[in-house]
C-alpha cells in the first residue's frame, strides 16, 4: 500500500495539469512519501485526456481513467476511491486553486491526530463576493444545522481521508457536496477542518453556477431523509399516515356530534355535507390512509435491498 493516494476530478483543465502534477510530485519527493496521483477525466473537450496520457509516460506513479461523457464530480470521485491503494486519500481540485502543499499538514493530521477526515476551509476565498462567497457561507450554515457536524466547508474540494473511510462511502448523483456527512452515517465521526490557502483560478472559468446552492440545498434534505428514514420508512410515514386519520377522525366526530345535539335541542343547524369542515376531515382520513400505505410499501422494499444487511465492522478478534 502506498502511502498517498491524490485523486483528482477534471473537467476541461488541460492548461493546469502539469503545474499541478509537478507541484504534487515536489511535495511528495520532499518528503519522501510514496504516492500515485489519479485523475479522473470527466468527458473533457479540450483535449485534457491527451494531457494525462502524456503526464503518465512521464511519471508512472500518474494514473488516468476517463468517461465517455461528462458524468460529474461525485462520479469522477467514486471511480476514484475505488482504484486508491493510499493509506491516506486525498481529494482536490484540478483549477489550482487548491494548495498541494497543504498535504503535509493534513497528513499529519490523519496519520498522528487520528482523524477521519479533515476537511480544508477556505478562510479567505478568492472568488467573487455575491455569486460565490455569500451563497457559500449560507449553504454551509444550512448544512452544519442538518448534519450536525459543525465544520465550516462541506464543500471544499480538498479534504484527507483514511483509506477505509472512502472504500466504505458510495458517492453518487451531486453528493460530492455531502461526503462529511455520509462518512458520520457510515460511522466515522473523527472528523474535523483545517484553514486552507485559497488562490484565484488560474485559468478557464468555474463550471458551477448559482443553481448549485439550490441543488445543493435539495441533495441535502435527500440525503438527510435517506439516511434518517431510508432502512425504516414507516416510522416516518407511518406515524404521519396514523397523525392524519386521528385528525380527520377527530373532525368528523365532532361535525356528526355538533348536528346530533343541536337536532335533540331543537337548534338550527347545518347538514353534515353542508360544511366545509366535513371535506377538511375526509381530506385528512384519505391522507392518512395513503401515507400509511406509502410507508408500508416503503417498508416492503427496505426489507428486500440487497444493502439491508450492509454495516461497517470496527474490528474483530
Amino acid at each position: 500500500m502506498k502511502d498517498i493516494s491524490v485523486i483528482i476530478p477534471l473537467y476541461n483543465e488541460r492548461e493546469s495539469l502539469t503545474e499541478l502534477a509537478s507541484w504534487i510530485q515536489r511535495v511528495m519527493c520532499a518528503h519522501g512519501w510514496t504516492y500515485e496521483i489519479i485523475l479522473v477525466d470527466d468527458g473533457s473537450t479540450d483535449g485534457s485526456w491527451d494531457t494525462v496520457k502524456a503526464l503518465s509516460r512521464e511519471n508512472p506513479s500518474i494514473l488516468g481513467i476517463s468517461f465517455r461523457r461528462n458524468y460529474g464530480k461525485s462520479a469522477a470521485l467514486y471511480c476514484g476511491f475505488k482504484k486508491a491503494s493510499g493509506n491516506v486519500v486525498f481529494t482536490m481540485d484540478a483549477d489550482l486553486q487548491d494548495s498541494p502543499d497543504e498535504i503535509p499538514e493534513m497528513y499529519r493530521m490523519i496519520t498522528e491526530q487520528g482523524y477521519d477526515l479533515v476537511s480544508g476551509w477556505k478562510q479567505h476565498r478568492k472568488d467573487n463576493k455575491f455569486t460565490k462567497n455569500i451563497p457559500s457561507k449560507i449553504y454551509n450554515a444550512t448544512a452544519r444545522a442538518i448534519t450536525g457536524i459543525h465544520i465550516h466547508d462541506m464543500n471544499c474540494g480538498l479534504k484527507a481521508y483514511r483509506n477505509e473511510v472512502v472504500k466504505s462511502i458510495e458517492v453518487y448523483g451531486e453528493m460530492h457536496r455531502y461526503i462529511p456527512y455520509l462518512a458520520k452515517n457510515a460511522g466515522y465521526t473523527r472528523i474535523t477542518e483545517k484553514p486552507v490557502h485559497h488562490q484565484k483560478r488560474k485559468f478557464g472559468k468555474s463550471k458551477f453556477g448559482i443553481e448549485r446552492f439550490f441543488n445543493g440545498f435539495l441533495d441535502l434534505l435527500s440525503l438527510w431523509f435517506l439516511s434518517t428514514f431510508g432502512k425504516k420508512p414507516m416510522h416516518f410515514f407511518g406515524y404521519s399516515g396514523i397523525l392524519m386519520f386521528f385528525i380527520g377522525f377527530v373532525m368528523t366526530i365532532w361535525i356528526i356530534s355538533s348536528k346530533l345535539i343541536h337536532q335533540n335541542a331543537g337548534l338550527p343547524y347545518r347538514g353534515v355535507t353542508e360544511q366545509p369542515l366535513f371535506y377538511l376531515a375526509l381530506l385528512a382520513v384519505v391522507l392518512g390512509v395513503m401515507l400509511f400505505l406509502a410507508g408500508f410499501i416503503g417498508e416492503m422494499i427496505a426489507r428486500s435491498g440487497s444493502d439491508r444487511n450492509k454495516y461497517n465492522i470496527k474490528d474483530e478478534i
